[in-house]
């Protein structure tokens, strides 16, 4: 696409959604929501399937999207930041990187729970698949009024029996050593909001604890 093209597609999404979130200086590249440097090696909306059109979008600086446990993440190099993509299809997490974006794709039909969490230095929207977790970490800047509705937007969307992502299996894998280790499930959280953990349906957010050889591996 020409850099004619990407603006003209980017002005057009951009009036088409009716959500404040969905610019076109973040679609066309110029700009991160809270930044005004350029988020990725190429703009998010040449990412987006020709009758593909967002419905929210959430930006991060140097947080990136977890993938496994949140500790996992795939983070932003250099200059460059995260821009997460919500349409009528997927999640479509980009992250910009030196020597490419890396791009991360959750389809509705592979989600099987959504919740998010704030906190004081970044919030936090997870999406549970049947056997993984994306962690995609989101600007404080961002109003809990939109983590609301991207959650509410993405639970609509659930289906019945969720399809596990192509590479779950791998990014659920934990390693220590070269060795796979066990995780036992806790009710640990990092995030807060307003001193509490909890997810917008009331329950507390699953964190896991890393276990090697009966001990608890630090995973930060």
């Amino acid at each position: 696409m020409t850099d004619s093209d990407v603006a003209e597609r980017a002005f057009v999404l951009a009036e088409m959604s009716s959500d404040d979130s969905v610019t076109m200086a973040v679609l066309a590249g110029r700009e991160s929501r809270f930044s005004a440097s350029e988020p990725l090696n190429d703009p998010p909306v040449t990412y987006l399937e020709e009758t593909e059109a967002p419905v929210f979008v959430l930006t991060n600086g140097k947080r990136g999207v977890g993938r496994g446990v949140k500790s996992n993440t795939v983070a932003p190099e250099g200059s460059f930041r995260t821009v997460v993509l919500v349409t009528g299809r997927r999640t479509l997490c980009l992250v910009g990187r030196t020597d490419g974006d890396a791009v991360i794709t959750i389809p509705h039909e592979s989600v099987a729970a959504v919740r998010y969490s704030t906190g004081f230095r970044k919030h936090r929207l997870v999406l549970q698949t049947p056997e993984s977790a994306y962690h995609c970490w989101v600007h404080r800047k961002t109003g809990e009024r939109l983590l609301e509705s991207v959650t509410e937007f993405l639970r609509e969307r659930k289906v019945e029996r969720p399809e596990p992502v192509e590479d779950d299996e791998a990014v659920s894998r934990v390693m220590y050593r070269g060795r796979p280790v066990a995780r036992d499930a806790t009710d640990e959280s990092g995030d807060t909001s307003s001193g509490s953990a909890e997810s917008t349906d009331g329950e507390t957010e699953e964190e896991f604890t890393v276990t090697y050889r009966g001990r608890p591996v630090d995973r930060d």
